[in-house]
This record gives C-alpha cells, structure tokens and sequence, in this order.
C-alpha cells in the first residue's frame, strides 16, 4: 500500500530537522529524497525506518518487518571480524533468529544474492580487505537476501566508483519493475533526473515533490538552500496552525 506522511515532524533538541511534512509514496514508486546539506534527508528515511521518533503527526502504510534499510556506508563498521557470506547472512535474521547456523539452502541463497552484485568469489573475504566499492555490492547483496517491498537507501553511490554505481543501479530498477517501493536519499542530482522519475525536495520542510524535472528546476533548488541557510537554531518550536 502507499506510505502516507501525514504533518510530520521530527526534532533534534526541540528544534524541528523535519518539519510539517505531508506526502504520499506510491506503492511501487522509485522516489528520491534530495535536498542541501542539513534538510533533513537522513532524518526523514531513518523516521520511515522507524529509528528516529516522529514528534508530531505521522506515519502509515508501512510495516517495519517488511523494509529493508541500507545506512550510509560511513556508518558501517569495517573492523568487524565478519566475511561477505556471514555479512549477506545477517540478512536473514528475521526470517530465521539471530541464533540459528547457515543451512545448504541459506548458502546457496546468500550466494545468488552475491553473485547478483558482481562479488562471485569474494564469500570468504573479510569485509575489512574490501574497498569501498566492493563492500557497498555486499551490502546491496544483505538488501537482496531480505527480499522486502519496500527498500530504503542513504546515499548508496557516496564515494563509490563509476562501475559500481552502474551495476547496482541496475539492482535497483529491477526492484522498481518488481513494483517495490525503493526511497533514495541523494544529492547527485544528475543521477537523480535520470534514474528517479519522483523526486522530494526538502529544506526541513517539503518545497516540491513530484516528477523529477518539475521538482529539480533551479527555481526549487535555489528556495532549499534559501531556506536551509536562513535556519534560526534559536528559534522557538514552530508550530502549525489548523484553519478555522
């Protein structure tokens, strides 16, 4: 079903990062979530995953155990003694316990999802000896594994090599032809206006959303950064209004 998100905000402090934000995603859509540095593109995909508390408002038409989350690879600890095989395993989790071994079945399951993202050979391989481009197809592989409708994913391409962006990109517009619900946060707007046919353009607060090339005019994109600029961190909470 959709994901509505009615009157949301979503504060840092008592100070809104994501504020009065209403907006439908389409069921099987590919949106993207672009917007300065500062918007609130982070806040708003870790609100959808649950991860951060939604202050006012809210939000529906999504169900946790049925989203797949791929965080910033900044935030992934490379240092843990883990291999790709186990690494795309932990996708499993919900499906079969934190607790339980890797069957055949798991084997051979985890590695299709490998061999999907180009990293056929690379099972054994601790994660700390990968590069940046080839942990992020790891991590593509643990999102595939989870086989979830609707998939999440921060900033999949930061800092990652050409081929691997085009390779994964084609993973994820075979989970749009699949009609699964795929968010991206961004801020390559080239690769915005030619892969996302929706975009979100926010500065705390919604200042477009729609096709991508209505959203991403220089008009839109010069009022975020306005807006994002003008931002009083002393300000008082901002609060709505209801029209008589």
């Amino acid at each position: 079903m959709p994901i509505f998100l009615e009157n949301v905000t979503v504060t840092y402090d008592r100070h809104p990062a994501v504020h009065h934000l209403s907006a439908v995603i389409a069921e099987g859509s590919l949106v993207a979530l672009v917007g300065p540095n500062g918007a609130g593109k982070s806040t708003l995909l870790n609100a959808l995953m649950g991860l951060e508390k939604v202050s006012e408002g809210k939000i529906l038409g999504i169900e946790r155990e049925g989203v797949a989350y791929l965080p910033q690879q900044a935030l992934i600890n490379k240092e843990i003694p883990i291999s790709v095989q186990e690494l795309v395993f932990s996708g499993l989790w919900k499906a079969v316990g934190i607790s339980r071994s890797m069957t055949p079945e798991h084997k051979e399951y985890c590695a299709q999802a490998i061999d999907s993202v180009g990293l056929s050979g690379f099972e054994k391989r601790q994660i700390s000896t990968l590069s940046g481009g080839q942990l992020q197809r790891a991590l593509f592989a643990r999102v595939l594994v989870q086989d979830c409708s609707t998939i999440l994913l921060d900033e999949p391409f930061n800092a990652v090599d050409t081929e691997t962006t085009r390779d994964l990109t084609e993973v994820i517009l075979t989970w749009h032809a699949q009609k699964r619900t795929v968010v991206i946060v961004s801020h390559d707007l080239p690769y915005v206006r030619e892969i996302c046919p929706t975009s979100l353009l926010l500065a705390r607060e919604c200042i477009a959303y729609g096709a991508t090339h209505w959203v991403l005019s220089n008009e839109n994109l010069k009022k975020a950064r306005r807006m994002v600029e003008a931002v009083d961190q002393q300000a008082p909470i901002c609060k709505r209004v209801k029209a008589a």
